[in-house]
């Protein structure tokens, strides 16, 4: 039987889709001008569930006027510092009150668990929030001592200056649509900038409705918009003039387009791309710990999921072990709609996105890999896909190089730990990785020697708002969380007395 709050979170999501849902501009829902519309379906069951607009460079140069004009009229930045910390600690506290409905929502839409819409969408980004609202009060410049020689006798006093960069533009991907806009939004305005955000058209709907509460907890109009949309809106984001800072989170072919656009503009840009992320498991592994560190960082969100681990390379001692653990797990997991909350593996976010995990799975089939688990069709509505095993890959297979975003999982076996090492960086990718060991030396020595922006040992996939997230090499420039987070909404400025 669905509890009472479960029942109310329901019935407050569906009042807010019978809604004519516009553009988020100004402090409230505005019409587009395009005319232009997006349906918006439940993966479970193919099903439209509501219409956003379509935005196109009109409606797109209308947010950033309104959150130029707030950040021109210091709206927020001229803020005391505590009043931005108290109003995001109220949006906080806000979302927190709205975490069912939030959760509720964002399964609905994106297709996740709700156990998980529940503990990482709503439970993460409340402390997210909460961490971040911190810095408001804690951005500091430094005096610096200067040795200018002129004119003679001259005494100079120089220091540094945080000051908010402007407008930032925040385009977010379709896997975490709640939790990855809020990374975005909150240390910006921390930072005392003002924001535009464009969802995904695939999950657009928790951002808006993250719009609504953010104006109910204090943020003043104009200081944060939301733009719905597709292609051409996001074109037009990127390459907007007024644009001072965008982050951007997606996939490395649209962030190289991204960080084109905005270099044209000398616009300020950080990028947290794909990733095809290893793991690899020493001898002396312990072997449940890792079957279940790999089933969690694997099949989490059915694998779509940047930092997810991909491909495994295991010591042959402990190879089948590992790939049978992996093999009886996956086919007996639950398929079925994120609303159940026993369903372990629910559907991808799209029709269009499923297509490309099956195309992914049928090269590798045609190349005559071995599957353990997985490889077959779902039938019926929805947008399923089975949880897959492919064991005794070759090192060079495309299973292995392309990044597939979905519930697969591709093992191979090693002999020399240096073989582990060599075949785990052979990625243009280098996003996050983990290490399996109880030998410490080992574990010190190798975390070194993996490229990677993250790397666990004995874990896989945990991330935390003081720890500093993002990728090297084709997985991305900049980083997510922490200090550096909020630095990278500002702008140093230095200032030189002569007195």
């Amino acid at each position: 039987m669905t509890n009472p709050a479960t029942q109310a979170a329901r019935a407050a999501f569906k009042q807010f889709l019978d809604r004519d849902l516009g553009l988020f501009v100004n402090g409230g829902p505005q019409r587009a001008h395009s005319g232009r519309w997006l349906d918006v379906f439940n993966p479970a069951t193919g099903e439209p569930i509501a219409r956003v607009p379509d935005a196109d460079s009109v409606d797109v140069d209308r947010a950033v006027a309104s959150a130029h004009e707030a950040f021109e009229q210091r709206r927020w930045s001229g803020l005391r510092p505590a009043d931005r910390e108290r109003i995001l600690l109220q949006l906080a506290d806000v979302l927190e009150r709205h975490g069912e409905e939030l959760a509720q929502l964002e399964t609905l839409n994106q297709g996740k668990s709700i156990n998980v819409a529940r503990a990482i969408e709503v439970g993460a980004t409340v402390e997210y929030v909460r961490y971040m609202a911190g810095w408001a009060t804690k951005i500091h410049g430094e005096t610096l001592d200067v040795s200018i020689p002129f004119p003679p006798g001259a005494k100079y006093t120089a220091f540094t200056r945080k000051e908010p960069v402007g407008v930032v533009a925040g385009i977010v991907p379709w896997n975490f649509p709640l939790m990855i806009a809020v990374w975005k939004l909150i240390p910006a305005l921390a930072a005392g900038c003002t924001v535009v955000i464009k969802p995904s058209p695939e999950t657009p709907l928790t951002a808006l409705r993250l719009a609504e509460l953010a104006i109910e907890a204090g943020i003043p109009p104009g200081v944060f918009n939301v733009v719905t949309g597709g292609r051409e809106c996001g074109a037009a984001l990127a390459a907007h003039p007024r644009i001072a800072k965008i982050s951007f989170t997606g996939s490395t072919p649209t962030g190289k387009l991204v960080g084109a656009a905005a270099l044209q503009n000398l616009t300020r840009f950080s990028l947290e791309l794909g990733g095809k992320n290893p793991a690899v498991m020493l001898a002396d592994v312990d072997v449940d710990q890792a079957i279940q560190g790999v089933l969690a960082g694997g099949f989490l969100n059915q694998g779509q999921v940047c930092a997810a681990v991909s491909r495994v390379y295991v010591h042959r001692s402990q190879y089948r072990r590992i790939a049978d653990g992996l093999a009886d797990i996956a086919l007996q997991m639950k398929i079925g709609p994120g609303c159940d909350p026993d369903a372990q593996i629910n559907p991808l976010v799209s029709a269009a996105h499923r297509e490309r995990v099956e195309r992914h799975i049928a090269v590798a089939k045609e190349a005559g890999l071995r599957f353990l688990a997985g490889g077959a069709a779902v039938e019926g509505p929805g947008f399923y896909v089975r949880p897959t095993v492919i064991a005794d890959v070759p090192p060079d297979a495309a299973i292995i190089r392309d990044e597939v975003f979905g519930p697969v999982i591709a093992l191979v076996p090693f002999d020399d730990p240096q073989d582990a090492l060599r075949l785990a960086n052979a990625s243009p990718y280098g996003l996050a990785a983990s290490l399996w060991t109880n030998d410490l030396r080992a574990a010190m020595n190798m975390v070194r020697e993996i490229d990677a922006g993250t790397v666990w040992v004995n874990a896989h996939v945990p991330l935390d708002p003081n720890m500093p997230f993002g990728g090297m090499k084709q997985s991305g420039m900049g980083r997510e969380f922490g200090k550096g987070a909020v630095e990278s909404f500002t702008e140093t400025k230095s200032i030189c007395i002569a007195h």
